[in-house]
């Protein structure tokens, strides 16, 4: 089995931006930040580090994903690039063959069921799993898919769907990756859901994923942003989900409303803690009423409510 390492190397302060980027294409993302060998150097652990590693350019960090050769890389470093020239971030994509023949299936191994909210669970397609009553599986397979639910930021939101959404919504996922937001909601009762995503590779995912979760009720479209989107039957959404990043959110925030019935509720993500603030002003000057914050490992959701017009 051979695969594709794609290798994304910017100046060490965006490899956050660029780490959130990558989840959307495989949670199974590989950081390599020698900055962290600074703090090693203050432990029992200091003298244990190779020379060359200490010797590494700290100004600079990568972050890969690793594509089977099934899938087209050359699709994947197209949609990457994209991405970092939205964020105007300088960046040195380069692809790597592995061939490992055990690699396939050990990797498999380090994979398990994983509890998203009070009832989702997202679950590995080889894995065997006997819901509790209360739980809504979401089969998704990591490592060949875009985004399957362990990353924080998809949490977060899983997280916030399962508080806010209610029986029967029209739910709208706004760069929707591998559309597992959409299929949360669907498993929870969502009437229709409109997952949409720029990337033609995105949205076959989601076609794919949603069809695996037996999510008839979801409709996948290519569409930057908010440009393709149509209302069905006239009827805004219910509940709006952007898992993200915060200058794409912010991006949102004059049109997403638009979209949305009065009292409707938005939940954004992807964003790191530095920039909630941010995020919150701007929204809140689009006619929006924050309501709630969850954090978790140096990220956030954050949930918006659409003010009476």
């Amino acid at each position: 089995m051979k695969w594709t390492q794609i290798r994304v190397t910017v100046p060490a302060e965006k490899i956050d931006e660029v780490v959130a980027v990558l989840t959307v294409y495989d949670t199974g993302v590989m950081t390599e930040d020698y900055r962290d060998i600074l703090t090693s150097l203050r432990t029992i652990y200091g003298d244990l580090i190779d020379e060359k590693i200490l010797n590494a350019d700290k100004s600079i960090a990568s972050a890969s994903i690793f594509i089977p050769e099934v899938k087209d890389p050359s699709q994947y470093v197209s949609s990457i690039k994209s991405r970092m020239a939205e964020l105007s971030i300088k960046a040195d994509i380069s692809q790597i063959e592995i061939d490992e023949e055990d690699w396939a299936n050990s990797w498999k191994k380090y994979y398990k069921p994983v509890k998203m909210s009070s009832r989702l669970v997202a679950v590995p397609g080889w894995i065997d799993y006997e819901p509790a009553p209360n739980e809504r599986i979401i089969k998704m397979d990591p490592g060949m898919a875009f985004g399957t639910g362990t990353h924080e930021t998809t949490r977060l939101c899983a997280k916030l769907i399962d508080e806010y959404i209610n029986p029967g919504d029209y739910m709208l996922d706004v760069g929707s990756g591998s559309g597992v937001l959409a299929i949360c909601a669907s498993k929870l009762g969502a009437e229709y859901c409109l997952a949409c995503d720029i990337d033609e590779v995105a949205v076959r995912t989601e076609k794919e994923n949603a069809k695996a979760n037996e999510c008839d009720n979801i409709e996948c479209i290519k569409s930057d942003l908010l440009a393709s989107v149509e209302l069905k039957d006239g009827r805004p959404f219910d509940i709006v989900t952007a898992n993200i990043i915060a200058e794409i959110v912010l991006r949102l925030s004059p049109d997403i409303g638009k979209y949305m019935k009065n009292n409707g509720i938005l939940i954004v993500s992807g964003i790191v803690d530095s920039k909630e603030q941010l995020v919150v002003k701007s929204l809140e000057n689009c006619g929006f009423e924050h309501k709630n914050t969850l954090h978790e490992n140096g990220w956030c959701g954050i949930v918006f409510v659409k003010k009476m017009l």
